[in-house]
């Protein structure tokens, strides 16, 4: 037998729209394809009578509109706890007094339900509608990515709540105008047993003068309580960490503060090799340590080094001169897998967490170790990684990213002031996968995957381990503010072996979507 219909509360407060975008939105609503859904539109006490008079017209032709009028002017969050009071629907809706929903936009939501009836917040994409009625600037957004929920209001419209956990947790709370809803999502998925992300876009955000879809710095009150939302939220969730506001409106930076406990062994394979960086000449491995070193933060940190028995003797005394008794020197006398040494690595080290790097990087961040090894402290992480930038400072790597089942690197050769699809390049998030040029994991989560596979000596073993972490259902944070150089050639072709790609493909189910980046 299946399950009941699902009965829709859309709530929308009115204040004083433009009344052909008000009839446009109580047309989209009553144009539904899905027949059980309620409106309740709450009139902030607007001035005009025309305003009234359009929802009252609406309300006497469609039983299933009603309308709340208040008497005073209360904003934005009064007036849609007054929704949200008088919602007899097992889910609410969320719909401004001027957007749009697409006729399929409940039938879509049931659908989802029906197929997953735990599910307490769904999410659509969507795209915003302009002045000539025209659709533009479509947002395709990533699946359930509670870090970059953190960091920028992404999920936004259309926006699906189980109605009992709405309230439940106090519905709307007053102080946070502008960014309510975000304040809401966040408390609303603290406590949610599933969110789900439709990839569909089921919702038109209209542009008009003085609106946040238009102008982001139109409201700069709302980009200071949305600071102030994601602050409360750290806090109750017990993450050690600082929201500060970002480079653009709507985007908010997070600094965390925690270090793990024990010891940060830092492994790096090499063959000590040398070359020409800026027009000047270094030992790569020599320099790698050297910034490490310089810019770890408060942590206990062990090197590990893991060279062949052509690495120059000078490049070792050097070793030995920077890090001290912080080094740990591993010979490696087998042909080339760089899986085996990253291995033999982690096994000759002590720390409880471990970070890879390539012998060809320069930290470049104040405190990079801290700040990569930090999310760490968090349960549900399971890798972590950096910013890396070629020497022109363009982006080698922001996060893995599957296309038509292929992995390759996000944002590739974009300028590292660049702000991304969506300002994906200026918030922390999840991603499908992280290079193993610079990684850190905890020692329990490299233990329980079993490091990286040396059926993979030279590519995808960073996938494939990226893969194994993901499947136990943790996350993989991409950091946009931790940077670090990699002196990788832009124009080396690698080359990758078709039995390499038919390996991976065996193991995995490689995506034809990416979960968290789907346009790129």
């Amino acid at each position: 037998m299946s399950a009941p219909r699902p009965l829709f509360s859309v709530v929308t407060p009115v204040y004083e729209p433009p009344i052909a975008a008000l009839e446009a939105m109580l047309d989209s609503v009553r144009a539904q394809t899905y027949a059980d859904w309620e409106l309740v539109v709450v009139d902030d006490a607007s001035p005009s009578a025309a305003v009234r008079a359009a929802l009252q017209d609406t309300a006497r032709a469609d039983a299933r509109v009603r309308v709340v009028e208040r008497a005073v002017n209360g904003h934005i969050v009064a007036a849609s706890n007054d929704g949200l009071a008088e919602a007899r629907g097992e889910f609410v809706v969320l719909l401004d007094h001027d957007d749009l929903l697409s006729e399929d936009a409940l039938a879509t939501m049931a659908q989802v339900i029906e197929e997953n009836p735990d599910a307490d917040y769904l999410y659509s994409d969507e795209d915003k509608i302009g002045a000539d009625g025209e659709r533009y600037d479509e947002f395709r957004k990533p699946d359930w990515s509670p870090e970059r929920l953190r960091g920028q209001m992404y999920t936004s419209h259309l926006s699906v709540l189980r109605t009992s956990l709405v309230r439940a947790v106090g519905g709307f709370r007053d102080g946070f105008e502008g960014s309510q809803d975000h304040d809401l999502v966040l408390r609303v998925t603290e406590s949610a047993r599933r969110v789900v992300h439709v990839p569909e876009v089921l919702y038109h955000w209209r542009v008009v003068p003085g609106s946040a879809a238009g102008d982001q710095e139109a409201k700069p009150y709302a980009w200071k309580a949305g600071r102030r939302a994601v602050q409360e939220h750290l806090d109750r969730c017990g993450i050690d960490a600082r929201a500060q506001l970002g480079k653009v409106p709507g985007t908010y930076r997070i600094e965390r503060r925690a270090v793990p406990a024990g010891l940060v062994s830092v492994v790096i394979p090499t063959r000590g090799g040398s070359g020409i960086v800026w027009g000047e000449p270094r030992a790569f491995v020599v320099e790698a340590v050297r910034s490490l070193i310089a810019n770890a933060g408060p942590v206990d940190l062990e090197v590990v080094v893991v060279y062949d028995d052509v690495t120059p003797v000078e490049v070792l005394d050097a070793l030995r001169e920077i890090a001290g008794r912080r080094l740990v020197l591993v010979l490696y006398s087998k042909p080339f897998n760089y899986s085996e040494k990253c291995n033999i690595g982690v096994l000759a080290s002590h720390g409880t967490t471990i970070l890879l790097l390539n012998d060809d990087i320069e930290v470049i961040s104040p405190g990079f170790v801290q700040q990569v090894v930090a999310p760490l402290t968090e349960p549900d992480v399971g890798m972590v990684g950096p910013r890396l930038l070629f020497p022109d400072s363009t982006l080698q790597h922001a996060g893995v990213v599957f296309r038509n089942g292929d992995p390759g690197h996000a944002h590739y050769g974009e300028l590292d002031e660049a702000y991304g699809d969506s300002s994906a390049l200026l918030i922390n998030r999840e991603c499908s996968g992280l290079t193993g040029a610079c990684i850190a994991l905890r020692r329990t989560t490299w233990d329980d995957v079993g490091g990286l596979s040396e059926l993979l000596p030279a590519n995808f073993n960073d996938v494939d381990l990226s893969l194994k972490v993901a499947q136990r259902g943790l996350r993989l944070v991409w950091l946009a503010e931790a940077r670090a150089f990699h002196f990788e050639s832009k124009t080396r072709i690698p080359v990758v072996h078709k039995w390499e790609h038919d390996l991976l493909r065996g193991r995995w189910s490689s995506p034809r979507r990416d979960r968290f980046m789907p346009l790129q």
